[in-house]
């Protein structure tokens, strides 16, 4: 049931060295490209890259232009803790095999909407087939250097096109998070 799904699905940051399947990363991938967009237009892309060794590099990148001046809370978890947790950490996408960057044309106002619709739609097609996953964000900042374009048009990501988020894919190393109880007051529903 679908809601099992979304209730059982956690952000992760500790993996396993284990590759997930082409097979799998299909699926998801197929996931993201049904999700709703604005106005059906079809607009972003997804780059997946299903290689340990660039997922660590682009990981790397991720983090180089992380600014800690910008975050408004210090702690996230200590059962999955974040790059916010631990300033030692050097790998954005924290050692995941796999790593799908979401792109969206610079111009569009729903860009970012479109791509955290994909998103979401992977990592919930993800958590069915039991591998771990985590959204990232910092994705124009990633790719904002000499390396980072050199990639894109390797990747033939269109010019006007700029990284909106990534999603990090693998399998746990430990055991998943208990999940944190809902705050209460943030549903309200209003009747006549």
């Amino acid at each position: 049931m679908l809601m099992d799904i979304i209730k059982s699905r956690h952000s992760i940051r500790k993996y396993k060295e284990e590759q997930i399947s082409r097979k799998d990363l299909e699926l998801i991938l197929e996931a993201g490209n049904y999700a709703p967009n604005a106005g059906g237009g079809q607009r972003s892309m997804m780059v997946a890259v299903h290689d340990k060794e660039l997922t660590k590099k682009l990981g790397i990148m991720n983090l180089s232009h992380f600014n800690r001046g910008n975050l408004i809370g210090s702690y996230v978890s200590r059962e999955q803790p974040s790059v916010i947790d631990d300033p030692a950490m050097k790998d954005g996408f924290y050692s995941a095999p796999c790593v799908v960057a979401i792109f969206g044309q610079s111009n569009f106002m729903f860009k970012t909407a479109d791509a955290f619709c994909i998103a979401e739609n992977m990592i919930l097609q993800a958590t069915e087939l039991g591998i771990a996953s985590c959204i990232i964000s910092r994705g124009a900042e990633t790719f904002d250097s000499d390396e980072g374009r050199r990639l894109m048009k390797e990747w033939e990501v269109p010019d006007n096109y700029v990284c909106e988020c990534f999603v990090i894919l693998g399998y746990i190393d430990g055991e998943p998070p208990i999940s944190k109880p809902r705050k209460p007051g943030r549903v309200k529903i209003v009747d006549r």
